[in-house]
């Protein structure tokens, strides 16, 4: 659904985004991670034709990022939820989404029918008659992203969706980009917030100027370290370590309180091997658990490496 291929924004002497290359399916929640000044603004700015590209290429669907013909066309296939929501603050929340539902073009009767399901759906229905201005930064927020959904795009890049938002309100906002999910919008999301990241992210890009990582969650956080069996044992002797030596691939290490780490490349398939040579030794194993580096560790090793 989203394709970017060399995808370079230069400032005069400032390179903001340098040679992004990435794919993004249709249906898929993809996280966008990296420091203030890392270029996730910037990259959703030229893909949602606000701002053109310096070099490289990029598509929505089957429209190229700065082909005239197809801006239009990527316009109304995209919504977008900025930084800074930019709302009407003098009109209410009905007509906010009434002025960008015919912007879009929407008819009428499908007009009222979508403000009224989003409204009712971010809990803003018995608000609809108030003016944005006297919001909440929550209830703004949810405003800006029934907007960005009124003529019902296939793609909604969101910049900080819940930044300087409360628990409950990130917790709808969160449970309603899910929602989405499941009606096939593929959602482009930035975002500082590792925990949220970790929680509705299908894979997860990280951006600092350049393309850091990409992967999964527990793609990512088991590239620093790699995969760790951890075993408890209600004690540890040489001989239960050198028969773990003997199978594992991987190092050994011994934790306090008789645990075992042990460096695994398939722990599926090694796993058992192991614990059969544990038991051999005559070790009593208590539980078995995967160890990896977080979300976090993964994030500040490669930010930092810059």
């Amino acid at each position: 659904m989203i394709d970017a291929e060399n995808l370079t924004r230069r400032f005069g002497d400032l390179t903001a985004v340098d040679n992004l290359t990435l794919h993004v399916d249709e249906g898929e929640v993809f996280g966008f991670l990296g420091p203030n000044g890392a270029g996730k603004t910037t990259t959703i700015r030229m893909l949602a034709c606000l701002i053109s590209k310096t070099s490289g290429t990029a598509k929505i669907g089957d429209y190229e990022i700065g082909n005239k013909a197809d801006q239009p066309k990527i316009r109304g296939m995209i919504g977008l939820v900025p930084d800074n929501v930019g709302l009407y603050e003098e009109l209410s929340a009905y007509e906010n989404l009434d002025l960008y539902g015919r912007y879009y073009k929407v008819d009428e009767s499908k007009r009222k029918e979508r403000i009224e399901y989003f409204l009712k759906l971010l809990g803003l229905w018995d608000k609809k008659d108030l003016a944005a201005g006297t919001f909440s930064k929550g209830m703004k927020q949810k405003l800006a992203i029934a907007r960005a959904l009124i003529h019902d795009p296939k793609v909604l890049f969101m910049d900080e969706p819940t930044a300087n938002l409360d628990p409950e309100a990130s917790k709808t906002i969160r449970g309603f980009i899910l929602d989405m999910k499941k009606q096939k919008k593929t959602i482009f999301l930035n975002t500082h917030n590792l925990d949220e990241a970790q929680r509705i992210c299908d894979r997860i890009a990280i951006l600092n100027t350049r393309l850091m990582a990409l992967g999964t969650p527990a793609e990512l956080e088991r590239s620093v370290s790699g995969r760790k069996t951890v075993v408890q044992l209600e004690r540890v002797n040489d001989a239960i370590i050198s028969a773990v030596k003997k199978v594992a691939t991987g190092g050994v290490e011994v934790d306090e309180g008789n645990k075992l780490i042990i460096g695994v490349g398939n722990p599926e398939k090694e796993n058992p091997d192991i614990m059969s040579a544990i038991g051999a030794a005559g070790g009593r194993i208590q539980f078995v658990t995967e160890a990896s580096s977080t979300l976090e560790d993964v994030y500040l090793k490669l930010v930092r490496s810059e």
